[in-house]
């Protein structure tokens, strides 16, 4: 099995040591998306659903970067900073996936980089 590491400027430059996200075995694997805009690297919005908006949108970016789609998504991990958010997040989460959505799971966490309220990772699969 061999493994490439995937890149856009669609979406924020990796912060630390560690890629956008790797493609191996059919699976794209993404690493955590904050709501960083990629141009200015400055945090955008101010509420969990609008940061939950652009973290799916950088996210989004990568796993077009590995060459799938959202359609490809077969699991999702959302970490939030506050659970009472979970209804405003899923209302922008629904918007990208309506149809099919995949396998999710929604963490609430203490901490996050750069004390965002929102971060996101997906895992894809290329059939």
């Amino acid at each position: 099995m061999t493994r490439k590491i995937i890149s856009t400027d669609q979406a924020p430059a990796a912060i630390g040591p560690y890629s956008q996200a790797n493609a191996a075995g059919g699976f794209l694997f993404t690493a955590g998306q904050i709501p960083l805009d990629p141009a200015t690297m400055e945090i955008v919005g101010a509420t969990a659903a609008e940061q939950a908006r652009q973290a799916l949108t950088n996210a989004k970016a990568v796993v077009e970067a590995g060459g799938l789609t959202l359609d490809d998504v077969v699991k999702v991990t959302v970490f939030i900073l506050d659970m009472g958010e979970f209804g405003n997040i899923n209302e922008v989460y629904q918007t990208f996936f309506s149809a099919e959505p995949p396998a999710r799971s929604v963490v609430e966490v203490s901490r996050l980089p750069k004390d965002v309220l929102v971060e996101i990772e997906m895992v894809a699969y290329r059939s």
